[in-house]
């Protein structure tokens, strides 16, 4: 790994751990096919290289990220990787309230249980870019009408969750 693209990788861990998003950290990419966590919200960072991603599950809408994009999944947002770069190197990580699970929608059983528990999911108690006074609680507000599906949102909405960090 270069020494640029381990830096990136850095620097987006400590941001995420610095404001309490630093549970389960990961660097790989974003799985090719569907899928979800039905018990916990994810954070993404993009630390290089530059992907297609579908967020909403199969009929949801398609975004490029690059480098620096942040991106922020409310538990039960259905995601994939279209296509990405060679490069492409993304930090993933969780606030400390949920448990991690994966979930990829074709089961009938875990589609079931994950309508369940996804209502139930605390919202996330900071921003994973700028912390407690970020505008990630401001801007994310339980649905009051909720029809949690793989294929769709999760149970809260995150307006203008995808953000670009500056170097």
């Amino acid at each position: 790994m270069s020494r640029a693209r381990c830096s990136a990788a850095s620097a987006i861990e400590k941001l995420f751990s610095d404001n309490d998003w630093g549970n389960g950290q990961w660097r790989n990419g974003i799985y090719p096919f569907v899928h979800y966590h039905s018990m916990i919200h994810e954070a993404l960072g993009i630390a290089s290289g530059h992907a297609r991603v579908q967020l909403g599950g199969h009929v949801g809408e398609v975004f490029e990220l690059k480098a620096g994009d942040v991106v922020v999944l409310p538990a039960g947002t259905g995601h994939q990787r279209l296509s990405s770069s060679d490069d492409l190197l993304v930090i993933g990580a969780y606030p400390p309230e949920g448990t991690y699970n994966l979930c990829r929608g074709d089961n009938p059983a875990e589609r079931d249980k994950a309508l369940t528990t996804i209502p139930k999911v605390p919202l996330p108690e900071s921003d994973p870019v700028l912390g407690e006074d970020g505008p990630l609680l401001k801007l994310w507000r339980p649905n009051k009408k909720f029809i949690p599906n793989h294929t769709k949102a999760g149970h809260g909405q995150a307006k203008g969750a995808k953000r670009r960090l500056r170097a």
